[in-house]
């Protein structure tokens, strides 16, 4: 989304026309659901996808049709039911039906084009900062004007829209928290697209481990931090895709880093060994975070929370940790560890929570 916003945003700053179309509703098994999105440009060239296959290209050439002839401007919902007419080409009939809203975005006198921009920016921002919000899209003519835009914070607050009207108070009402983690959704005639807060992941150790899992989370749109006590393990060399670089003695940094702790934050404790795990774990199992993971045999686990029960963190805070860490796929190596660690992030991402793969329980 980040990418396709910002070529968007470019393309209305030089007036180059093309065609937003994005998934407002789907039913049944579809390649893409409601969120994804694509660009289509007068010269046939598009950013984003909608699951490739006929279906994509199919849209393509309608939306193609927008940009001049009769029904130049004019937005449209399309329609697909995945049956033998979009799939058999490739082998693939999913049984499903999509709703794609293809709007259009033309060359337009300067306020209208300052109006579009405009929104297109605020809503840029949002997404690149991380913070969430949600976007309401009319599909029905019986709401607003098929195609109207409103843009909410993540405290449901109107950021912008692009419609004639302030929205209805039907559509404030259907708007869901973001802290509920919603999906996207169709109620009567609007599509909401929510995008939401997006997920810091702490990686406490620099190591292979750290590494592997750092660069499958930067590819899957987690913002990445790394924390070692080693300037030669936490820098942009070995990690060139993190945010952030932190060094130091951990219990240090972790209690400097307590304020800035959030359920949007994921801690990944895979220190070099069982004192600097310990000593993260201490200052990360009472925390807000909405994932705290420590890699290692259910031995040293079960020491280290021996430990930390006698230093005074409650069992309650210790059956929230994931650890032993990442689903059971059967890893060997350590790019299939991180496999495994990202999936289960990825899985408390889009579900909210996930069950710790094992509670280990101990008695003083």
């Amino acid at each position: 989304m980040r990418q396709l916003l910002s070529e968007l945003t470019q393309a209305i700053e030089l007036g180059r026309a093309c065609v937003y179309c994005s998934v407002v509703e789907t039913r049944g098994s579809t390649p893409q659901k409601a969120g994804a999105a694509m660009l289509v440009f007068a010269d046939g060239r598009q950013v984003g996808t909608l699951g490739g296959g006929c279906v994509e290209a199919e849209v393509k050439r309608q939306a193609l049709t927008t940009l001049s002839g009769d029904a130049a401007g004019k937005t449209e919902v399309l329609t697909f039911c995945l049956d033998d007419n979009y799939g058999w080409d490739d082998g693939l009939i999913c049984g499903g039906r999509m709703n794609i809203l293809a709007d259009p975005i033309l060359a337009a006198d300067d306020q209208r084009r300052q109006q579009i921009r405009a929104y297109y920016e605020r809503f840029h921002k949002l997404v690149e900062a991380g913070v969430g919000c949600t976007e309401a899209v009319v599909v029905s003519s019986e709401v607003a004007p098929i195609g109207s835009r409103y843009l909410f914070d993540a405290d449901q607050k109107l950021i912008d829209r692009l419609a004639p009207d302030d929205p209805p108070e039907a559509i404030v009402t259907g708007l869901i928290p973001l802290r509920k983690r919603p999906r996207p959704s169709h109620q009567q005639g609007v599509a909401y697209l929510p995008v939401l807060p997006r997920i810091t992941l702490l990686i406490v150790g620099g190591g292979h481990v750290g590494q592997a899992v750092a660069r499958l989370g930067a590819e899957l749109d987690f913002d990445v931090c790394v924390l070692d006590d080693r300037d030669a393990y936490a820098n942009r060399t070995r990690f060139p895709d993190a945010q952030r670089h932190l060094v130091g003695d951990i219990g240090q940094q972790l209690h400097a880093l307590a304020s800035e702790i959030t359920p949007a934050t994921f801690a990944l404790i895979v220190t070099r060994g069982h004192a600097h795990d310990e000593e993260a774990l201490f200052h990360l199992a009472t925390t807000n975070a909405g994932y705290v993971g420590m890699i290692g045999s259910k031995r040293k686990i079960k020491l280290i929370y021996e430990d930390l029960l006698a230093r005074g963190i409650p069992q309650a805070a210790l059956d929230k940790v994931h650890a032993p860490l990442g689903f059971d796929i059967g890893s060997q190596t350590v790019p299939e560890i991180a496999v495994s660690i990202v999936a289960e992030l990825i899985a408390c991402r889009n579900r909210g929570a996930t069950i710790p793969a094992a509670r280990i329980q101990v008695a003083l």
